[in-house]
């Protein structure tokens, strides 16, 4: 298995994409890696790993797609960025996956333009697990369409069950629509024409989530438009760090509380590692023919390890084509 990353994506780029490459490869004894970037930069980094050094492919790509230009005009024009290479690398079969902390934009473009969308999907979407203690809740979209239509939200369900029956290994995965309320008849327009679809679509729909029940193991897969998406997404990261900062500050306010800390230290640290969106790797792009990851853009070495160990999860478990199958039983519908 093969997976292109992009080595000058994220905020600790090429460190942690460099760092995070050896982790996996050390993980994945099959594994092999395209690292594309600016060459000067990446290869001093790999000084410390001969035992994986024969299974990373260096590539040349001089050319950065930044959060600072228009996505579109950044694929466009920047061909020899790791972006524009990498999905057409992915869409002519010389690597299976393509994983980058870069701009989601750029991501996203790439992914329409040079990869290109299967056929019958009307939108892709960025799709991340949200940490809950056990396997997590798949949001989809988190970001990648504002605006949506009634059509693009039962494809959403499609392909969030596709990607929990491929990666997460649920057999009949439950699907959600997020809403202000549980009955059918309540919400905007878009959910209310959205309902009476998914209770008719091939996968198993169990009505509206409302926000507080989001963690609550009531779905397994969270349907939304992007907007909505992405404002659950930025509080639920919030509401978490602001509370380990609230509980790290309480522990050591007085005698008592630090040896209780002192105690139950062990167990902080799981509750830590539960919710720590680090240990998820990114938001898949689905929808695209091909695996795609989207790491955080802050992701250190560890949390693009956990992206990469994503995309093989992904093309192991066969999601673009789990998706297809799904999508012409949606059709026949």
């Amino acid at each position: 298995m093969r997976i292109f990353v992009d080595a000058m994506g994220g905020d600790n780029a090429p460190q942690a994409p460099v760092e995070g490459c050896i982790e996996a490869l050390r993980k994945y004894p099959d594994l092999e890696i395209t690292l594309a970037g600016v060459l000067s930069e990446v290869e001093p980094l790999l000084k410390e790993c001969d035992d994986v050094r024969g299974r990373i492919t260096l590539l040349d790509a001089p050319e950065v797609i930044t959060n600072n230009e228009h996505p579109m005009m950044g694929v466009r024009t920047k061909k020899n960025s790791a972006t524009v290479i990498g999905m057409l690398q992915v869409r002519n079969g010389e690597a299976e996956g393509f994983v980058s902390a870069g701009s989601t934009g750029a991501t996203l473009a790439g992914g329409m333009l040079r990869l290109g969308r299967i056929p019958g999907i009307d939108r892709p979407a960025l799709a991340p697990l949200l940490p809950d203690g056990k396997r997590g809740s798949l949001l989809i979209d988190c970001g990648a369409n504002v605006d949506c239509k009634p059509d693009y939200l039962v494809q959403f369900g499609l392909m969030g069950s596709a990607y929990m029956k491929g990666v997460m290994g649920l057999s009949d995965p439950r699907v959600g629509l997020i809403n202000i309320g549980a009955e059918a008849e309540k919400g905007n327009a878009l959910v209310k024409e959205t309902y009476p679809l998914m209770e008719k679509a091939p996968y198993r729909f169990v009505g509206n989530v409302e926000a507080r029940d989001l963690l609550s193991d009531t779905a397994d897969v969270l349907v939304c438009d992007g907007f909505s998406g992405n404002l659950v997404l930025k509080f639920m990261e919030g509401v978490a760090g602001t509370l380990m900062k609230i509980i790290k500050t309480e522990l050591v306010a007085d005698t008592r509380s630090k040896i209780g800390a002192l105690i139950a230290k062990p167990a902080f640290k799981r509750v830590k590692k539960a919710m720590d969106y680090s240990e998820v790797g990114g938001a898949p792009l689905l929808g695209v023919q091909g695996a795609v990851v989207k790491a955080h853009g802050s992701s250190n070495g560890h949390a693009f390890a956990c992206a990469i160990g994503q995309c093989v999860k992904m093309i192991s478990g066969k999601v673009p084509q789990i998706i297809e199958e799904g999508l012409s039983a949606l059709t026949a519908e």
